[in-house]
């Protein structure tokens, strides 16, 4: 289209003025020279098949691109619905887990007493409670006495100066026992580590 209408122009402009086509020359060289735009597109305009062909590519990266976010959104979207469905009693357990703690105490306390039907009984219940929750998906952090301080798995309530050289760095006594859901920690240990 441009290069119809500089021409038209030019034919008009030296039917006018014969002195002119000197100057319309330099205007159409400099018109149809490089540009940083069209830089390596041959100063003749693309085909329509050519025009058409670019289009189809780019359709077709656009394409290409826009399926593979989908898939990832897909799978990143299965991957949170799972994790919800593992974690998703998480609150429920967590409230749960004073009373666990009650029930170790009080299966302390208990087992000094000398009847052994009270003794049987707090047991049952609490073995048939804890055994309720493991089916759930809760299990005890293991952490005992001599073990080493790992930060990632347990929390330093406090240091006392250790009781023997092979504590020093290391699990003096566990004031609270920790929980975790699946592979998430939802309660850390209570700690004391010997200095």
């Amino acid at each position: 289209m441009k290069i119809k209408n500089i021409f038209k122009s030019k034919n008009n402009m030296s039917a006018e003025n014969p002195n002119n086509e000197q100057e319309l020359d330099q205007t159409t060289t400099s018109e149809t020279q490089e540009t940083p735009e069209n830089a390596g597109i041959p100063a003749q305009e693309l085909t329509v098949e050519e025009k058409l062909s670019e289009d189809l590519a780019a359709e077709k990266d656009k394409f290409i691109r826009l399926f593979a976010e989908f898939e990832n959104y897909k799978r990143r979207t299965a991957k949170e619905r799972i994790d919800l469905f593992k974690t998703a009693n998480q609150e429920v357990l967590l409230a749960m887990l004073p009373i666990i703690d009650d029930f170790d105490r009080a299966k302390t306390e208990i087992a000094k007493s000398s009847d052994e039907n009270l003794v049987k009984g707090v047991d049952l219940i609490y073995d048939k409670f804890k055994n309720t929750l493991a089916s759930k998906g809760l299990e005890e952090v293991e952490l005992k006495t001599g073990d080493a301080f790992d930060a990632d798995f347990a929390e330093a309530i406090t240091q006392i100066p250790a009781p023997s050289p092979e504590l020093k760095g290391k699990i003096v006594d566990v004031i609270e026992k920790g929980y975790k859901l699946g592979d998430k920690i939802i309660r850390f240990p209570k700690v004391v580590i010997g200095q």
